[in-house]
């Protein structure tokens, strides 16, 4: 199993359960949905979410997928999962509340760390 993360915002998560698609802040402006490996979401989050409360972290069995995922890189460093269409919520095998600590900087939580990539 190929777990891969997205980050966004609880509001819109719970938005997505209700309707049973995930579409996320990119899909229809970039033709895709942003996610990492668990070796980058930190990385991404601290880069992108300084600060910010009220984020879930999706995890997301990549075999799951319906739309199709294409890892593409940034550079010559390193590639990231973007995923080509909605996301089937069916897909997201966990979803938990992601905070950064007090120093504003985020950390893995144990749940998705134990979980594996």
């Amino acid at each position: 199993m190929t777990m891969i993360l997205h980050i966004t915002s609880l509001e819109q998560w719970e938005k997505a359960k209700s309707i049973g698609i995930y579409r996320g802040d990119t899909l229809d402006s970039q033709g895709y949905i942003h996610c990492s490996t668990a070796r980058q979401i930190i990385k991404v989050a601290d880069a992108l979410y300084p600060n910010q409360k009220g984020l879930a972290l999706l995890c997301i069995e990549a075999e799951k997928v319906k739309a199709k995922i294409l890892y593409e890189g940034y550079g010559a460093e390193e590639s990231y999962p973007h995923i080509y269409g909605p996301l089937n919520i069916d897909a997201v095998v966990k979803a938990v509340r992601f905070e950064p600590n007090a120093d504003g900087k985020f950390r893995l939580p144990k749940s998705v760390a134990d979980f594996g990539e």
